[in-house]
């Protein structure tokens, strides 16, 4: 199984449709960054802490209801210091009926094509299933990686723990 890449590296930038179409780039939230305004994160020379989820696809048990326990608790991950985002390869129309429907008010992004480009660069992507692991990454606001954990398709992820990482650092 995948492990990710490795606590203490830089996290690999992208540039990816959320589910209302536009960019969000990783590197328009680091500190000193100068966002484009696109993705809505200009940049304001402080950055922000980064939890970046990927999760297999929308409309599934265990994806759905990891979710729901991100939106229930936002305001620890989403604020001055910290953006959430969600990362899957299904495409931006389905995560924009999958985010309605269930409520979702961070940003989903579409690792859909080319497919699993960004899943790749993080080292969760399975080959043999075409979508991402249950990956985590605490990204801090200089872009690095400070805390991760990899689980497989049917293991939730501990919700507790991103807390932990994120008051770490």
């Amino acid at each position: 199984m995948p492990k990710g890449i490795p606590v203490g590296s830089q996290a690999p930038d992208f540039a990816l449709k959320d589910n209302h179409g536009r960019t969000v780039r990783l590197s328009e939230l680091r500190g000193g960054a100068e966002g484009d305004g696109d993705g809505g994160f200009e940049g304001d020379g402080d950055g922000r802490n980064v939890v970046l989820v990927f999760y297999p696809f929308a409309f599934t048990g265990v994806c759905t209801g990891e979710l729901h326990a991100l939106r229930d608790e936002l305001p620890a991950f989403v604020n001055d210091d910290t953006q959430l985002l969600a990362v899957s390869t299904d495409s931006i129309h389905t995560l924009r009926i999958f985010a309605e429907q269930e409520g979702l008010e961070f940003p989903l992004l579409s690792d859909f094509w080319p497919h699993g480009e960004t899943s790749r660069a993080y080292g969760i992507f399975d080959e043999e299933k075409g979508c991402a692991l249950r990956g985590t990454f605490v990204i801090d606001k200089r872009g690095v990686v400070r805390w991760s954990v990899v689980n497989g398709l049917p293991d939730a992820r501990d919700l507790d723990e991103y807390v932990k990482a994120l008051a770490a650092l």
